[in-house]
């Protein structure tokens, strides 16, 4: 069979598990037919089963993993519903087991049945997906693994559920071996491998990397990065902060991103601070990127801030405030959303302002406006809109919820659920068609004060409360009436 790229990406980090031992390839077809699912299901039972010992075990398993990369859309899905319908729980051990439990004649029998419950729960293909685990490059396997299970989901696949099921199992999985406790914080700098450097580019998810002379500003003087990285996956970022020390909370993106005048910081300098940075008094963290889609739902990022907080603190103690400069990234949908609704979210002063200012009938302007495409910084019509959209704003990052009580907006949650403080809007911070695209141009500071993040915390969590600045609160109120 054809092997196509996809395993390069896929099984990138398995080598050779033994001297001598080849990948192979399971002659199937990519689309799985019946004849070769057979196959497959033989392989998986002597995977699970350790037919011939863990290391005829763990050869099998490297593989079906190199065999699974050259699947296609349809091969996959037919994998994966054959996992979740023969391979889940023994319904009746485990039924058995229950009663055994239930009727332990002493406390002796009682912990026995209840670790042989613990045994027979655990589904017998997740015995299969901790086979990869021991195989170089393996957890690299399972997170793309989780991403196709993920796609497939999103794509409606036949047995919904069941993907659903092995998505829950796979992250299980995933975030015992993820834990922040096996995790290296990296600073990243010009002497970071190249290959290391190209998957930043690659993976940048908030302000693309263009070239090579954009990385390097992003690592110049007055510029950190950070990263976590898997001793199991050393050449692969899992998650990576970019941060600017500045003189004060800062108000726009593009200074801090722009090329800088000095040369990128290199692993010589790499624990030491400039004369010149050590005037800065705030730290402000500008991009977060998680690099895998298949770790959705793993905690990492509210560790790996509060990681570069106490880096930071000890590296430049003159720092005194730490905060972000986010995007707004379902702002502008719901306001769309909201306006089309017919609901009433304009006050009879905000009505009248802008009805004065030639945008009537307002709600068909001021629609007409966020629905198009970035106006130009001569557009009279901003002016008149700044004071709606800034109260708009702070209305959709403060009171805006889903069913489940966490904010509307999915950074908006992520800062506020790890403590952070919403604490100022910049009006036209991002004035890019992406940056109106994402939230009409504005973006947001989330700060991070170390004696308030667990109370902050706790008040969200538990109680649903977003701790707000004064100034964002009298956002909302400046144009009641």
């Amino acid at each position: 069979m054809v092997v196509s790229a996809h395993v390069g990406r896929l099984w990138q980090g398995v080598r050779r598990w033994r001297a001598g031992t080849s990948d192979r390839l399971l002659s199937v077809n990519a689309d799985l037919p019946e004849g070769d699912l057979r196959r497959i299901r033989k392989l998986v039972d002597e995977i699970i089963d350790a037919r011939g010992g863990e290391v005829a075990a763990r050869r099998r398993a490297r593989m079906l993993g190199v065999t699974y990369a050259g699947f296609s859309e349809i091969g996959q899905q037919r994998f994966f519903d054959m996992l979740a319908s023969d391979y889940g729980n023994d319904t009746e051990a485990v039924d058995a087991t229950i009663d055994a439990v239930i009727h332990a004649d002493s406390p002796v029998d009682r912990r026995a049945a209840e670790a042989e419950l613990r045994s027979v729960l655990e589904p017998r293909r997740e015995r299969l997906m901790r086979r990869f685990v021991g195989l170089e490059g393996g957890l690299s396997f399972l997170v793309q693994l989780r991403e196709d299970v993920r796609d497939l989901t999103r794509a409606g696949g036949r047995d919904h559920e069941g993907l659903i099921t092995l998505d829950s199992e796979l992250r299980s999985i995933l975030d015992s071996w993820f834990d922040v406790g096996l995790l290296t914080l990296t600073q990243i700098t010009w002497s970071t491998p190249a290959a290391f450097l190209e998957k930043l580019i690659e993976y940048e998810a908030v302000h693309a990397i263009q070239s090579w002379n954009d990385l390097k500003a992003r690592l110049g003087p007055g510029r950190r990065c950070y990263a976590y990285v898997h001793p199991a996956m050393t050449d692969d970022p899992l998650i990576f902060v970019e941060v600017a020390l500045t003189e004060g909370m800062a108000g726009a993106v593009t200074p801090l991103i722009e090329v800088s005048d000095g040369p990128p910081r290199t692993e010589i300098d790499r624990r030491t601070a400039s004369e010149e940075e050590n005037r800065y008094d705030t730290a402000i963290f500008y991009s977060i990127s998680n690099c895998h889609r298949g770790l959705a739902g793993v905690s990492l990022g509210d560790f790996l801030i509060k990681s570069v907080v106490e880096e930071l603190t000890h590296d430049l103690p003159e720092l005194r405030r730490f905060a972000t400069l986010s995007p707004l990234p379902g702002f502008r949908r719901w306001l769309l959303a909201e306006l089309d609704s017919g609901r009433s979210i304009l006050t009879d002063r905000e009505s009248s302002a802008l009805a004065d200012a030639a945008m009537s009938p307002v709600r068909e302007r001021l629609a007409e406006l966020v629905g198009g495409p970035m106006p130009s910084a001569d557009d009279t019509r901003l002016a008149a809109v700044k004071p709606v959209l800034m109260r708009l704003g702070a209305e959709y990052v403060v009171n805006q919820r889903r069913p489940s009580g966490r904010a509307l907006d999915p950074v908006t949650h992520f800062h506020l659920s790890n403590g952070a403080r919403a604490e100022r809007l910049n009006w036209l911070a991002n004035p890019t068609e992406v940056g109106w695209d994402r939230g009409l141009a504005m973006m947001i500071n989330y700060r991070y004060e170390l004696r308030n993040i667990e109370s902050n915390h706790d008040r969200y969590v538990s109680d649903g409360i977003v701790t707000a600045s004064d100034e964002l609160t009298k956002l909302l109120a400046a144009n009641d009436g």
